[in-house]
């Protein structure tokens, strides 16, 4: 009989064998072997997964200090390599030919990889087609605030814009609205379905399979292993089940009993049988949906609120602001198009400036050169090396940016007039081939809603310090320490 002692052994000696080679390899003989960075990082993912799975979102500060210890480029774990160096930005991002792939390792944390059918959707010319539509529902917002301005009662700032944005976003995917600017407390529940992602974004990103075999148990069985996220389960299923519902319809060219016809819409190009079959299944829908509804409103939600709490903290930026917006909204009530409000320079201003200091997608979102050999310096990437920047170190870099932790709208200004293109700095949305799928929509939300709310109210803060708008952790995007960005504001109309 063998000696199961002696098995156990050999076994345990192999496996440590192994994991010593495997060390061994990625120190000394890796082709990033020569990349400088903490022998526990190139070793392992142990320090990543220590700072932002036990600690919660604390490796892109870990990454901070890396590079002032090591320089502009670090080996952050033994597959990838980050780049603080601007110049180098659009080289990770690139576009046009130069082929750049997603970090698979990556990307299966954050559900689907947008389609062409959704990215058409979102395209610059299709937001101006439907930006009325984003006009109405921002006219119907200020007309439910006016309520909180004759009690004087305080508004949570990231409730009224996920209503806003979650309608709008709701519109573009489903053919209509769901009327969350309709519900009294502006109950969103597409906002709390993107804060549950975020809160298990590292825990997926390490252990993907927990969450695809969670996928797999009904409704009742999620609850009983997450009661914590029973009510977003049951929102999710509600999800897929309108869109499920608006597919068949589509499908059978029959109307529904109980969704009317409505008008284009991203879920019905996603069932058209001229898509591909594998992009027309049930698992494709249902990621598809997801991804672009919690995409479509948290980023926006966090600019405004950004963009409310410096117009609340700077009544000078506030009332130039209001100044210029009187050439187009010449009464508090006007109503403007987001063609006339783009070419105001100081709204520009104002909207660039939210967006570079509001960390509203801060995770580092890595990418490939399938076949493209890159030199950083002297480092040689070889093809399929994931790079990554995180717009975190853009967006405060001091050559770029000087004073980058003031709220500085004409910085946008004096840069056009020297003829300095500023705005390739802008990272919120990344760059290159895989910029951001809602970049064009986020745009349209910003400059119609700064601009009307700012015409119609002033912005006083309510028990909102400047701790509460700091970033303390990344969740994806940046998350303070009361979690999601909550600047809370009592409003008054503004008299003329």
């Amino acid at each position: 009989m063998i000696d199961q002692a002696r098995i156990w052994a050999a076994l345990l000696a192999i496996a440590g064998l192994f994991l010593i080679t495997r060390i061994l390899y990625r120190l000394y003989f890796h082709p990033l072997a020569k990349i400088p960075g903490p022998k526990l990082a190139a070793a392992s993912h142990l320090l990543e997964f220590y700072y932002d799975v036990i600690l919660g979102g604390q490796f892109v500060f870990r990454i901070e200090k890396m590079h002032q210890k090591y320089g502009p480029i670090v080996r952050i774990n033994p597959k990838e390599v980050h780049i603080i160096d601007p110049t180098f930005y659009n080289e990770i991002y690139a576009s046009g030919t130069r082929k750049r792939d997603k970090y698979e390792g990556f990307v299966r944390s954050l559900a689907a990889d947008e389609s062409t059918v959704s990215t058409n959707f979102f395209s610059k010319r299709s937001v101006m087609e439907f930006s009325s539509a984003i006009g109405e529902r921002v006219e119907k917002l200020m007309r439910r605030l006016e309520e909180f301005e004759k009690t004087q009662s305080p508004v949570a700032l990231d409730e009224v814009f996920s209503a806003l944005t979650s309608d709008m976003i709701t519109y573009i995917c489903y053919g209509k609205d769901w009327r969350f600017l309709d519900q009294e407390d502006f109950n969103c529940d597409i906002h709390q379905a993107g804060v549950d992602f975020a809160n298990y974004i590292h825990i997926n990103l390490f252990f993907p399979w927990i969450f695809m075999t969670l996928r797999a148990l009904s409704l009742r069985m999620l609850a009983l292993f997450i009661p914590g996220r029973a009510a977003t389960f049951k929102f999710q299923e509600s999800l897929l089940k309108h869109a499920i519902e608006l597919a068949e319809n589509e499908q059978s060219n029959a109307p529904s009993k109980e969704i009317e016809k409505p008008r284009p819409n991203v879920i019905s190009n996603l069932v058209n049988p001229s898509i591909p079959e594998m992009e027309r299944s049930r698992q494709r829908l249902e990621d598809e949906v997801i991804t672009i509804l919690v995409a479509g409103t948290e980023a926006s939600v966090k600019v405004l609120s950004m963009a409310m709490y410096y117009l609340g903290r700077e009544p000078a930026i506030a009332e130039k602001l209001r100044a210029e917006l009187k050439t187009v909204l010449p009464a508090p009530t006007s109503t403007a198009t987001y063609a006339e409000l783009e070419k105001l320079p100081y709204l520009h201003g104002i909207v660039y400036e939210s967006l570079r200091i509001s960390d509203s997608v801060i995770a580092r979102l890595p990418r490939i050169a399938p076949t493209e050999t890159l030199r950083y310096k002297d480092h040689i990437l070889p093809p399929g090396t994931p790079m990554s920047c995180s717009s975190y170190f853009i967006s405060r870099n001091h050559d770029i940016f000087p004073n980058p932790h003031v709220f500085d709208p004409e910085r946008w200004i004096r840069a056009a007039e020297k003829g300095e293109n500023l705005t390739q700095h802008l990272t919120a949305f990344t760059k290159g081939s895989r910029v951001c799928l809602g970049m064009n929509l986020t745009m349209a939300e910003l400059y119609l809603t700064i601009a009307h709310m700012c015409r119609r109210y002033h912005i006083l803060l309510h028990n909102t310090e400047p701790e509460d708008v700091c970033m303390t952790s990344d969740l994806l995007a940046g998350y303070t320490r009361r979690g999601v960005l909550k600047v809370i504001v009592k409003l008054k109309a503004v008299r003329e």
